[in-house]
């Protein structure tokens, strides 16, 4: 089994089911005592949200790749970082390291595609849904379709998750107006919806939607074990 490298704590809350699920998959297939060999670096979000809402990728990036390049030096055999919104500095981490980074958009890709599913709504942070550095992966790599919802409702879910989710907070009313986003997305032509902020999945549950939900945090988890106990790495 090899040596799983998690660089969490954006937010913690959503860094938790990470934890959880990977050691589920590997005692769920290993049986007896088994449990994931894991290096796990969680970082203090306040400094990463910081630079993220000033704009400052770089210093995000050189932080994250600093941890990552511990993490390695500690014998982790790949990378998983527990964000999506923190992918935007995937190159500036992937130049720091000689182990392979198992990219969050490509694992959800690939659940997505398994489904039969093309066209997909995106739900995350304002970054997330905003910049190209998500959608592009998913529409150039991949050829999905990605709706994402109009402002007024990006504002929406970007506040319930800075201003709740990160800090544990779960909210009947919010999850109202993020299954209402949803349906919106449905409508437009959605066939599922990505929930592309590690933390929306404490919130939305998959009886929550009409169309198929892919959480983000539970699929790259679930793709991190099953790398970590794969007969060989690829890539």
């Amino acid at each position: 089994m090899r040596t799983i490298g998690l660089l969490g704590g954006m937010s913690w809350e959503s860094t938790v089911p990470y934890y959880r699920e990977i050691n589920r998959v590997v005692a769920e297939r290993l049986g007896g005592f088994h449990s994931a060999r894991i290096v796990m670096w969680s970082v203090d979000f306040h400094d990463l949200e910081a630079f993220a809402s000033a704009g400052d990728w770089a210093d995000a990036g050189r932080i994250l790749a600093d941890r990552a390049r511990r993490i390695e030096a500690a014998g982790a055999d790949f990378l998983v970082l527990c964000t999506n919104t923190m992918h935007r500095v995937a190159p500036d981490i992937e130049a720091a390291i000689d182990i392979p980074l198992l990219h969050i958009a490509d694992a959800v890709a690939a659940a997505v595609l398994e489904d039969g599913i093309r066209t997909v709504g995106l739900l995350g942070t304002r970054f997330t849904m905003d910049g190209p550095f998500y959608r592009e992966r998913l529409s150039f790599r991949h050829g999905l379709e990605v709706l994402v919802p109009p402002e007024d409702q990006r504002t929406t879910v970007d506040e319930v998750i800075f201003s709740e989710l990160v800090h544990g907070e779960i909210s009947e009313a919010s999850r109202l107006r993020l299954k209402n986003v949803i349906s919106d997305l449905a409508g437009r032509g959605a066939e599922g919806v990505i929930l592309g902020c590690t933390e929306i999945g404490l919130l939305v549950r998959p009886e929550d939607a009409a169309i198929p939900v892919f959480d983000s945090a539970v699929i790259h988890a679930r793709q991190a074990a099953e790398l970590a106990l794969a007969p060989a790495l690829s890539g």
